[in-house]
C-alpha cells in the first residue's frame, strides 16, 4: 500500500521517501490503538486523499489518451 501511496504522490509532484511514509504509518496506527474513537477520522482522511489520487491518476490517463491516438 505503500507503494501506491508514494506513487500516487510523485504523480502530483509530492515526493515523500519511504522511511517517512512508514513513519507516518506507524504514527496513525499508534494514534488508532491508543485512541479507537479517532479511527473513522483517520480512515476518512486516508480514503479521501486515496481518491484524489485515483481521480488524478484516470483525469491525466483521459487527458492522454486523444493525444496517443493522433499519434497512431
Amino acid at each position: 500500500m505503500a507503494e501506491a501511496v508514494e506513487k500516487g504522490l510523485r504523480r502530483i509532484g509530492i515526493t515523500i521517501s519511504k522511511p517517512v511514509l512508514a513513519i507516518i504509518c506507524i504514527v496513525f496506527g499508534i494514534i488508532v490503538i491508543i485512541a479507537p474513537a479517532l479511527l473513522s477520522i483517520v480512515v476518512g482522511i486516508f480514503l479521501i486523499i486515496q481518491g484524489a489520487l485515483l481521480l488524478t491518476e484516470y483525469m491525466e490517463l483521459q487527458r492522454q489518451q486523444p493525444s496517443q491516438s493522433k499519434q497512431a
